[in-house]
């Protein structure tokens, strides 16, 4: 079985809040290790004192117990394109740290900068983050992402995005896109819809 990986945005030596990955990664510990207890981050990581200024992704890697946690500098990448690609037979449920059927669809982005995924005729997620898109009424997010992301359910939580089912047919009636993960938040990123082909 892989193993999986949660990312924390660490910035200026401060830990995020943990309420969603320590929900995540207990139900994953739960659900594919049978863990029987958890496990609280925010009691384990420790920020070490050459990533107490500017901004790190720590990455914990997990199966039932924390197997290594590491810090990187965040470098964001520049993502102001999309092109759609089918993902059919994409399982993505769990973060996984084994990305290679993800790595595989890009290899269809045409020159773009990233893909947005559809599976079964529903818009889900790019090749690493949730996907929020502007309307009239607001932001809103594709109700079956191929993963809940922590950030996903924070807007959730907040009333700051909702869930609606998104075809790639309705991706014009939007305005623009903006792309969330644990590291990039709401309008944060932004994709143009007419740059989504």
């Amino acid at each position: 079985m892989y193993r999986l990986i949660e990312s924390l945005n660490i910035t200026d030596g401060l830990l995020p809040d943990m309420t969603f990955h320590n929900r995540r990664l207990n139900a994953s510990r739960r659900e594919l290790h049978g863990a029987l207890t958890d496990i609280d981050l925010g009691k384990i990581i420790s920020v070490p004192d050459g990533c107490r200024r500017g901004t790190f992704k720590c990455r914990v890697i997990y199966e039932l117990d924390i197997l290594m946690i590491e810090f990187v500098p965040y470098i964001r990448r520049k993502v102001s394109s999309l092109k759609m690609v089918a993902g059919d037979g994409i399982d993505y449920s769990y973060k996984y740290e084994e990305r290679g059927a993800l790595d595989a669809l890009m290899k269809s982005r045409e020159g773009c900068d990233d893909i947005l995924i559809i599976k079964n005729g529903h818009v889900t997620d790019t090749s690493f983050s949730n996907i929020a898109l502007l309307d009239s009424s607001g932001w809103v997010t594709p109700s079956e992402p191929l993963l809940k992301g922590t950030r996903r359910a924070e807007l959730l939580q907040a009333g700051l995005i909702r869930e609606v089912n998104i075809t790639p047919e309705s991706i014009t009636s939007f305005k623009q896109a903006s792309l969330i993960n644990a590291m990039i938040g709401l309008g944060e990123m932004i994709v143009d819809v007419d740059r989504i082909i």
